[in-house]
């Protein structure tokens, strides 16, 4: 049997990258999905997909960052399957500069992509784990999360939030039957930060880790038996320098 046969996983920022590579995992292993995104062609088509792979999915367009959007998605599930097992919050930008050359309406759109939508998508998944007395929450958060990076100090305090707020959750949530932990992953050849600090030509040469290598990795988590739960996955790649 499958391993995730008749759990319903919610995924935000699923049209690209990271989020997309997790719904085509989780649909391999037998998920029904609840997708959202701001780009609708994609989430049609990333639909259509995971039911070749064997899952059911339906989708959600919106902008991560509202909570109309965060209500949608948890009604959604609710709807088409009746529960929510998985919320994977995946959502989230990237913009490298120092910080003498930082906006405060850059601090604003990153905190609020990646904090706010973590935030958001909690807020209204929590109660329908809470009534099944059991849940696993994971937030797709960075190794600038865990490490400070120069030329990135902004983006660091965002994901540094999302790992704080998911150890608080984890002792808040605990005693609901609910698991709750983060991905940290180093660089990803995806679209993320395209134009603020990243090029198409430098990633596509780089030896980060592909959405896959990452994919991998919630798949594991959510697929630990009930008695184990994942705190944290740190992942680099093979070549990073040793220096």
């Amino acid at each position: 049997m499958a391993k995730l046969q008749g759990k319903v996983a919610v995924i935000t920022g699923a049209s690209a990258g990271i989020g997309r590579a997790a719904a085509r995992a989780l649909a391999r292993e037998g998920a029904k999905l609840v997708l959202t995104a701001r780009r609708k062609d994609r989430l049609e088509e990333l639909a259509a997909e995971v039911k070749t792979l064997g899952g059911e999915a339906v989708f959600v367009v919106g902008d991560a960052r509202e909570e109309k959007t965060a209500k949608d998605c948890t009604e959604a599930a609710l709807k088409a399957f009746g529960r929510i097992d998985i919320l994977i919050a995946n959502a989230g930008v990237g913009n490298y500069k120092n910080l003498v050359d930082t906006s405060l309406e850059e601090y604003d759109e990153m905190m609020d992509a990646n904090m706010k939508t973590s935030w958001l998508s909690c807020r209204h998944t929590v109660p329908v784990m809470i009534r099944q007395k059991e849940g696993l929450i994971l937030l797709v958060s960075s190794m600038a999360g865990v490490y400070g990076f120069p030329g990135e100090a902004t983006y660091c305090a965002t994901k540094f939030a999302q790992v704080g707020f998911a150890q608080g959750l984890d002792k808040e949530l605990r005693p609901h039957g609910i698991k709750v932990g983060t991905i940290n992953p180093g660089g990803v050849k995806t679209e993320f930060a395209l134009g603020k600090g990243r090029t198409e030509k430098g990633v596509a040469e780089s030896e980060m880790l592909d959405s896959e290598d990452v994919a991998e990795a919630i798949l594991f988590a959510c697929t630990q038996s009930k008695l184990s739960r994942i705190i944290q996955i740190q992942m680099r790649t093979m070549a990073e320098s040793l220096t």
